[in-house]
């Protein structure tokens, strides 16, 4: 008798909700002074390198204009969570 696996056989609820794949939104775990950046930002996960070990993400202004590009550790973002919400503040840039 064959018996499928399901996927939650083989991941972890945990890992699954800690998953960041492509054109997810994603916060800052810390601050990028260099970049104007703080802890709490939300950018988007543009590219994923090497099964999630770091990620392109775009930060963008509420106008459009590209605050930020770069590569980012898996450290330094986190997925969003249905509990957070927006925040508006103003770029201080470096």
């Amino acid at each position: 008798m064959l018996v499928a696996a399901t996927f939650c056989d083989r991941v972890s609820v945990a890992e699954i909700m800690n998953t960041i794949n492509e054109l997810d939104g994603v916060a800052l775990t810390c601050d990028l002074p260099a970049h104007g950046l703080v802890r709490g930002d939300v950018g988007t996960a543009m590219l994923v390198h090497r099964n999630g070990v770091a990620f392109e993400v775009e930060f963008v202004g509420y106008d459009g204009h590209t605050v930020a590009l770069l590569t980012l550790e898996r450290s330094q973002v986190r997925p969003l969570h249905t509990h957070d919400i927006p925040h508006a503040r103003e770029l201080e840039h470096a």
